[in-house]
């Protein structure tokens, strides 16, 4: 039994690129381990811009108020590699995570595969052999050729799209629509949010050759936000635990997905799915060691909105929010900050841009500042910013998962 962080380290050699869209290495695998991608239980892929992990946090947690065991497979992790398989419920346990890499190592024999790769060989590994009744799997990146798309789905559910990825799904949204739609199988439903237009006729056009029913917002299913929560098709249900009006298309969408698979829920196990629901970094609260650098009396949240569509879903909550909010802001060099920060500054009060030592691909603050047109001051990190408010009020953390990770292992 290895350490599954030296598998890791050894899996990172064995292909140049960290993305690469093609399936026959992941295929050519999968057969040496003789297909456990089809040896699962009822499978719900989710693919989508924004939102993705929200649903799967949606759809797991109403399956165990239902008394049902749910495999998951989400990614990025923030803080523990283990954040992206669960097993029946629970974190795969690093003994196990580390069995079932070097399984992947053993059958590879060095043979070019990505790292992301591996990761899902090893996730389905696990999966085809921990009792389940569902197995919920997001999408990485797309969906047409990502390798999560060799699943035979139940149902499939496709959230928010928005501009992001062109460098490997294309440069319009209705390119990077079709992609995302490549899960979608003959015959299988398919969920949908709400969509622009161009969105839509792409994800209609692929549902049609396929013959793949689709359950749309606003058609198939309805959600609406009420005074005392939401309602679901006439279903009276509580507000969902994490904060955000488009938190409620998220949970509309896990329902009906979970319908659609053939799993009739009680509403009973729906309300307390959306009232016990936790998913990091979306608009998270924070009340850890980070809070107490501002002045007495401040909020503390935390969220990984990092493209148009994030900022979009955060302008609308400060506008929400009483009161100014005043960001920091911390993204990937490959996201577009100026489009981010043209959505989101009308609404803050002050940004501060940041990046953490140990922030993936971070882009450097003096860019964020130039982005911003210099309306942005140097944090330069977290803490230093934090440092720099004087008054009492709200801080939100955005503009990047692998910050969102930085900060939560800061405020432990």
């Amino acid at each position: 039994m290895g350490n599954y962080h030296s598998s890791l380290e050894r899996l990172h050699q064995l292909y140049p690129k960290l993305i690469d869209l093609k399936l026959d290495r992941l295929v050519r695998l999968l057969d040496a381990l003789g297909n456990p991608q089809w040896r699962l239980p009822p499978v719900l892929h989710v693919a989508g811009t924004n939102g993705k992990g929200s649903v799967c946090a949606f759809a797991s947690t109403m399956a165990q108020a239902a008394g049902l065991r749910a495999h998951v497979y989400t990614s990025p992790h923030l803080v523990r590699f283990n954040e992206r398989i669960r097993l029946a419920g629970a974190l795969v346990d690093d003994d196990a995570l580390s069995d079932a890499l070097d399984e992947i190592e053993r059958v590879n024999q060095a043979n070019q595969i990505t790292v992301f790769e591996a990761i899902t060989a090893a996730a389905f590994l696990l999966f085809a052999a921990t009792p389940a009744d569902i197995c919920i799997v997001e999408v990485g990146l797309g969906g047409r050729f990502d390798a999560t798309s060799v699943v035979r789905p139940a149902a499939c559910a496709i959230t928010a799209i928005s501009m992001d990825h062109q460098e490997f799904l294309g440069d319009t949204l209705g390119a990077i629509a079709a992609e995302k739609a490549g899960i979608l199988r003959a015959g299988v439903p398919a969920v949908v949010g709400w969509q622009a237009p161009e969105a839509m006729a792409a994800i209609t056009h692929e549902a049609h050759g396929l013959d793949a029913p689709l359950l749309r917002r606003g058609h198939e299913w309805q959600v609406t936000e009420t005074a005392e929560g939401m309602d679901f098709n006439g279903i009276a249900l509580p507000r969902p635990a994490l904060a955000g009006a488009h938190q409620l298309e998220n949970a509309g969408i896990a329902m009906t997905a979970l319908a659609a698979a053939g799993f009739s829920l009680p509403a009973s196990a729906q309300a307390q799915g959306l009232q016990s629901v936790h998913w990091p970094a979306r608009l998270q609260r924070l009340t850890g060691r980070l809070v107490a650098l501002l002045p007495a009396g401040s909020e503390l949240w935390l969220d990984g909105a990092h493209n148009p569509g994030g900022a979009s879903a955060l302008a609308a909550q400060l506008q929400a929010w009483s009161g100014p909010t005043t960001l920091l802001l911390g993204m990937k060099q490959s996201k577009d900050v100026a489009e981010f920060i043209r959505i989101i500054q009308p609404h803050a009060a002050e940004i501060f841009a940041v990046a953490e030592p140990g922030q993936h691909l971070a882009l450097p603050v003096a860019q964020i500042i130039q982005a911003a047109d210099d309306a942005a001051r140097p944090g330069p990190d977290v803490r230093g910013a934090l440092a720099q408010v004087m008054a009492p009020g709200r801080v939100l953390i955005c503009g990047s998962l692998y910050l969102a990770g930085e900060v939560l292992k800061l405020d432990e």
